[in-house]
């Protein structure tokens, strides 16, 4: 279609305003707003702002392992098979490399089985560890990956779950621990928290009577009060060679399925294992076999699966508080 063309008489006595006005109305009625067939066309207007954009999803990680491992000649290649064939990030419940965490015993007994995970794994340290003075092997060979050097503690997030590694083995020195573990706590946002370190609160196990661990039970109180008292989901713990779940309890010992936590011994990683002694209290499940921990950390809820390297597991699901 021709394009239009009007010819105005403009008189020069106008004033400026009244003659730009005329030019610009012209323009639009004849040209039609730059648009053949002459439809003015219309602003675009942009859409209104979402000030409460929907989160994104945060897909399911997985957390597995287990603690009291490598001893030459133990089992630990047969648990360490066990990861091999799961995705995901690998932790230690403490006793790492026995006898002593010296730096032969985690080349010779630790490297050649659990080691091929080390770039994944989250550890924590154990008495054993500590066999040697200040467990200098055990910070040198995991090295960034088991946090500052000579504290043990250290917490990272894995998808929406908070996850915090902890030192049970230096109660003496615990109160900058508790301190950094309060202000840990604070600071984060995730709705489910999982703390794991080596000496359990509870046990049916032979340690659960050792008179020369009593003030580290009271020092593993001290941190599942503080973890209570946040909401906390979750206690992973080893020592006892052998698997044990509980259901959720407080500090105390007491059943508590609205907020307490639930604590996992999975001291199964590839030592000798142990007899259980006199059953305790909310104990739900116990199992004598070597084997590995599998969670599954949903955004609300997590799954378990304690995976034996031989024999029927034990498996469960739990929404979080």
């Amino acid at each position: 279609m021709a394009r239009t063309t009007a010819r105005v008489t403009l008189d020069p006595r106008w004033p400026a305003a009244a003659l730009a006005l005329v030019a610009c109305l012209v323009t639009v009625q004849c040209s039609g707003g730059g648009k053949s067939g002459g439809t003015p066309t219309s602003p675009t207007v942009p859409g209104p702002s979402n000030p409460n954009p929907t989160p994104v999803p945060v897909g399911p990680e997985v957390f597995v392992g287990a603690g009291d491992i490598a001893i030459c000649g133990g089992n630990a290649e047969a648990t360490a098979r066990q990861i091999d064939g799961i995705g995901g990030t690998v932790f230690t419940l403490g006793d790492n490399a026995y006898p002593t965490g010296a730096r032969v015993d985690f080349q010779n007994c630790y490297e050649p089985s659990w080691g091929r995970h080390k770039s994944r794994t989250r550890p924590a340290p154990g008495n054993h560890d500590y066999g040697t003075a200040g467990a200098a092997p055990y910070y040198d060979y995991f090295g960034a990956n088991a946090g500052a050097a000579g504290q043990g503690y250290y917490s990272f997030d894995l998808g929406a779950w908070h996850i915090i590694s902890l030192n049970s083995n230096t109660p003496e020195s615990g109160a900058a621990q508790l301190a950094w573990l309060r202000g840990d706590l604070a600071a984060t946002t995730a709705r489910c928290t999982l703390a794991y370190w080596h000496h359990p609160l509870f046990s049916s196990g032979p340690n659960a009577v050792n008179a020369g661990e009593a003030s580290i039970r009271t020092y593993a109180k001290q941190l599942y009060q503080v973890l209570y008292d946040a909401n906390a989901e979750l206690v992973m713990v080893g020592h006892e060679h052998l698997y044990e779940r509980f259901a959720p309890q407080n500090p105390e010992g007491a059943l508590d399925t609205a907020r307490g936590i639930r604590q996992f011994i999975v001291g199964t990683g590839g030592v000798p294992l142990y007899d259980f002694q006199s059953v305790r209290a909310n104990s739900e499940t116990r199992l004598k076999a070597h084997g590995v921990m599998k969670l599954t950390l949903s955004s609300d809820r997590y799954q378990w699966e304690f995976l034996p390297v031989s024999g029927a597991g034990d498996s469960g699901t739990q929404v979080c508080h």
